[in-house]
């Protein structure tokens, strides 16, 4: 008789253990929300992010009629020559894509990405464009970001997003200088 109560107790610990997993197959989870309490006392929720979808370009705005049309001409070369990774020479790749397509004579010769947009100005006809936004920059325009001990960046802005050594859907996280093109 023991015996048989201790396999009893077993038995319904073990339907007890495992009837939670399987409630938990049948009844669907809602969404997981984090509680807080406001600054006036009140409980507040808000939902938990659990992924994270960057900004996906759909079709860039229309192609601005003022912008210099090979500059156009090189976000693609730069789009086709781009890699899929950094190699840590974005404002080379951008420079041999501005030659290539006839926007500028010479080959820039600042060395440093975060001096670009200052050589372009002084330089080659370029002028900075009212945007903050590099989403809202138009296809061609000339992208620079600033750094403080480092190089900065550099990218132009494709169809398809952006690109320099790489491309990318996204703009580079460093913060923005300034968005040049030419006319």
């Amino acid at each position: 008789m023991p015996k048989l109560v201790t396999l009893a107790f077993i038995v319904l610990g073990c339907a007890v253990f495992f009837l939670h997993p399987a409630l938990a197959l049948v009844f669907p989870v809602s969404d997981p929300k984090f509680l807080y309490k406001d600054t006036s006392g009140k409980k507040q929720s808000a939902e938990v992010v659990d992924k994270y979808y960057p900004k996906k370009i759909v079709k860039p705005f229309a192609a601005d009629s003022q912008i210099d049309p090979k500059l156009r001409r090189a976000a693609s070369i730069a789009e086709e020559r781009a890699h899929a990774h950094s190699l840590s020479k974005c404002w080379h790749f951008v420079k041999e894509a501005l030659v290539a397509a006839g926007v500028v004579k010479s080959r820039p010769q600042t060395t440093l990405a975060k001096q670009a947009g200052q050589e372009l100005v002084k330089d080659y006809g370029f002028k900075k464009l009212p945007v903050s936004n590099p989403y809202e920059a138009p296809v061609g325009s000339v992208l620079v970001y600033g750094a403080n001990r480092a190089a900065g960046h550099v990218e132009i802005r494709t169809e398809n997003g952006f690109a320099s050594d790489f491309r990318s859907k996204t703009p580079s996280r460093r913060p923005l200088i300034g968005v040049f093109a030419k006319s």
